[in-house]
């Protein structure tokens, strides 16, 4: 049965090949997925031992921080180490905020530049691309990259802001590049001598202790219990594990994506299966007639079924060696920091790949193999009839499970949607809701099949003649077969759909919030980076004093104790609370906000359990006050406990805003109004002004890219779903060789043949979409509704039209090959098979 079974398969290689061809590309996104991120860790591993290699041993700061100012080292511990016997060198490193200026006198970047103590000689870890390391209060490096995008060359000027943002002049005597530092790679850095360093940044302690010439035991013992002392081997694998969490994450979402592609990889592969044992029956009935046993007929299927697997897998593994190399070269080349060595193929990676493209294979040919042992010889000696073809009835276990798995879904779905608190959980079980209700669907679409297929061919059967209409009745006319193939595309697009909903929502939402809360033109804040990073009170003074401006309003706010507990107080402009901004009260009433009360977010309502009307105790370096509680509000600006501006002003020194809200006056020119605030702002090198109009682009175009980022993860599973369909037609072209040859004896020319496998492959295609985007469409309102109560749903029509036109598209591709072999078959030859 074996050397029959294996004949079989050299006899229809090309029927290995289609096969194989979805196990190839699901194993092959599994592997890449395992090459990108083994070769970036191996790359990160290469160099970081590299750079940790040039020390003997490093301290650290402890897990509590260790004794000194702000969990740093202090300079005593340095001159300890130092006094070591045998300590040939020891350096501490310093790192801090400090702001580099752009040549438009605007500090460069959404954070401040990374400030670094840049050591030399032998204790120097990082490369000089260009120039030499700083040695004076004067010289400055900076990051290659950054250099090379904001065009700062070695031998030019360049201003710096310290830790209290007061512009320094430095002359630029090198480039450097960071990559090892993945801080300074993403902010961009700036080097300093140590002393400068410290300087600028305002660090009074060491970040690390560099050391060489000692041994761990002895530098240990001299910089006390409190911190960690490594040696250079052991720093170079801390950081090179600490980098590689970041791989692990991109590792588990790649292969969510792998998981979607195997699932549609096995939908194929079963179809395939089931066609090929139905169109084999009257062979495995001749093998039943000499001798073969069912548990042999059972076994050969199995056994073609890992032949097929086992190939398909290993041209996987060398799909995904390109794959995994090319997507790590995509993404060095847009972010350098990513280092690159060569293509990793793990064990495990060929040990995984194979056995996942084994198991999901022989798993799918299951069925099909058990069917093939039921059918008697006799019965299969005398069939006739196209293999799946015929009246189908969906039967009444299948019916119940239909039902039943529909039914759960629809009333999970809409209790977390309608009933249920928004949330985090509700979203999870409207995720539940339409996995369940996808099965449900899966048991029912043979039945569904028919009515979507005179739907789907409606326009088709019309305007394509005869050929058109027996494109319809043919993708109808089996409708398990029909069924099967077209879930596959149903999974890819129904998620497609799925995203883009979700995407649509959260930016209707996110701009119907702003539109609501903040009815500005503008908004002015500063460089993310701490405390000190705020808008000056001088600043919001001066746009006062502009006529293009009818509302400059200032948030602030500051740390203090609400019940004992670290928490925020913010207020805003008096005169704007209520008129220009309103926030969101889910309890209680602003109109309630008078001296003495306070409205909390919902967070701290949650934590500390405090309700409208009960009073609670802010404590700050001013003293202690009580507040009574008014309100409940759901506004991310306002942090913590939202107070009036003069009980803010008694309980607070904080002058300088977290961010202005700037709303232009009436007949105002928007250019003439930025241009404004531009020059109003020009003392001030770490302000950013952003116009809300920029604001929601910006937040825009983020949705999108993950959009396209999704919309190219999931491409995979509809380009698997859509060779199974190029797969079910070539088969069924094999099946319908005498029918498709008295089609051409009739009158049926060879272009009309190509155009009615053409519009069958249309059909399914579009069923497949169809259904897809009504399940995505749907259950994107309900993941929508669930999120929260202020959220707004938006249906993307153009993105659904683009998804049934791709899919119809890419469906009429996958039938030429199939097409083109029905046409060149010849008639005589075709008519005299048996």
């Amino acid at each position: 049965m074996l050397k029959t079974t294996l004949a079989g398969l050299r006899a229809h290689k090309l029927r290995l090949v289609l096969t194989a061809v979805a196990i190839t590309l699901g194993v092959g996104f599994i592997a890449g997925t395992f090459v990108l991120t083994d070769t970036v860790d191996k790359a990160f591993g290469q160099t970081f031992a590299k750079s940790a290699g040039k020390i003997d041993v490093a301290v650290l700061p402890g897990e509590d921080g260790g004794p000194g100012e702000e969990g740093g080292i202090p300079p005593d511990v340095l001159e300890k180490v130092r006094a070591v016997p045998g300590v040939t060198v020891a350096a501490g490193l310093v790192r801090g905020d400090a702001a580099l200026v752009g040549e438009d006198g605007r500090a460069i970047g959404d954070m401040p530049t990374v400030g670094l103590s840049v050591p030399s000689g032998e204790l120097l870890r990082y490369e000089v691309d260009e120039g030499r390391v700083p040695r004076g209060g004067g010289e400055v490096v900076v990051h290659t990259s950054l250099a090379e995008r904001e065009g700062f060359e070695v031998g030019e000027a360049a201003t710096v802001l310290d830790g209290r943002n007061r512009p320094h002049r430095f002359t630029v005597v090198g480039l450097v590049d960071f990559g090892i530092d993945q801080e300074a790679s993403y902010r961009g850095a700036v080097g300093f001598d140590t002393a400068t360093a410290s300087a600028m940044t305002g660090e009074k302690t060491y970040r690390e202790l560099d050391v060489l010439g000692a041994d761990e035991a002895a530098v240990a013992a001299a910089a006390g219990g409190s911190y960690e002392v490594l040696t250079g081997e052991e720093l170079g694998e801390r950081l090179a594990k600490e980098a590689g969490a970041d791989t692990r994450i991109l590792r588990t979402g790649l292969l969510l994506f792998g998981m979607v592609a195997m699932l549609v990889s096995a939908l194929v592969i079963y179809n395939t299966f089931s066609i090929l044992i139905a169109q084999r029956m009257r062979e495995m009935a001749l093998l039943r007639c000499v001798g073969a046993t069912r548990r042999q007929v059972f076994g050969g299927v199995l056994t073609e079924s890992v032949v097929v697997g086992f190939v398909g897998s290993l041209l996987g593994l060398a799909v995904g060696l390109g794959l995994g190399w090319g997507l790590l070269a995509i993404v060095h080349r847009f972010n350098d920091a990513i280092p690159v060595a060569a293509p990793a193929l793990a064990v495990r990676t060929i040990v995984l790949g194979l056995a996942v493209g084994v198991v999901v294979t022989v798993a799918s040919a299951l069925l099909p193999a058990r069917a093939a042992t039921r059918v008697s010889p006799v019965t299969a000696l005398r069939a006739d009839l196209e293999p799946g073809s015929g009246r189908f009835r969906l039967g009444v276990l299948r019916t119940l499970f239909a039902v039943l798995f529909c039914a759960l879904g629809l009333a999970a779905g809409g209790y977390a949607s309608l009933v249920m608190e928004k949330g985090e959980t509700a979203m999870y079980l409207v995720a539940a809701a339409g996995a369940l209700f996808f099965l449900g669907t899966v048991a029912a679409m043979p039945a569904l099949v028919r009515p979507l297929g005179r739907l789907a061919g409606a326009v088709p059967a019309r305007v394509g003649g005869v050929p058109g209409r027996l494109a319809v009745e043919n993708a109808r006319r089996a409708p398990r077969r029909t069924a099967t193939t077209t879930i596959a595309l149903t999974v890819g697009v129904g998620l497609m759909s799925l995203f883009a909903v979700i995407a649509a929502s959260g930016k209707a939402t996110s701009t119907a919030q702003i539109d609501e809360q903040f009815p500005v033109e503008f908004q002015v804040s500063t460089q993310f980076g701490g405390e000190d990073q705020r808008v000056p009170h001088a600043l919001a003074g001066a746009l006062r004093e502009r006529p293009e401006f009818s509302h400059v309003v200032e948030l602030r706010d500051a740390e203090a104790k609400v019940g004992g507990e670290e928490s925020y107080v913010s207020t805003v402009t008096a005169s704007a609370l209520g008129t220009v901004l309103r926030p969101k009260i889910t309890e209680g009433s602003l109109s309630a906000l008078r001296p003495g009360t306070a409205l909390m977010d919902e967070y701290i309502a949650e934590r500390s359990g405090l309700a409208v009307g009960d009073t609670t105790r802010i404590a700050t370096g001013r003293g202690a006050a009580q507040v009574k509680i008014v309100g409940v509000h759901d506004t991310p600006a306002f942090t913590g406990l939202l107070v009036p501006e003069a009980d803010f002003d008694r309980y607070f020194t904080v002058r300088d805003s977290t961010a202005l809200m700037v709303k232009q006056g009436a007949g105002t020119d928007a250019t003439a109004a930025r241009k404004a605030i531009e020059d109003a702002a020009k003392p001030y090198p770490t302000v950013r002004i952003m116009s809300v109009a920029e604001f929601k682009d910006t937040l825009n175009d983020s949705v999108n890219t993950m959009l396209m980022i999704f919309g190219g993860l999931l491409g995979l599973a509809i380009i698997i779903a859509l060779f199974g369909i190029a797969n079910t037609l070539t088969l069924s072209v094999v099946e319908r060789t005498r029918e498709s040859a008295l089609l051409r004896a009739l009158g049926i020319t060879k272009r009309q043949l190509r155009r009615m496998l053409s519009v069958e492959a249309l059909v399914m295609a579009v069923i497949g979409a169809l259904t897809g985007v009504v399940l995505g469409v749907a259950f994107g309102w309900a993941a929508t509704r669930a999120m929260g109560e202020s959220s707004v749903f938006a249906l993307p029509y153009g993105q659904i039209a683009g998804f049934m036109a791709l899919a119809a598209v890419a469906g009429v591709l996958a039938a030429v090959m199939p097409a083109r072999r029905a046409a060149k078959a010849s008639i005589v030859e075709s008519l005299s098979t048996e």
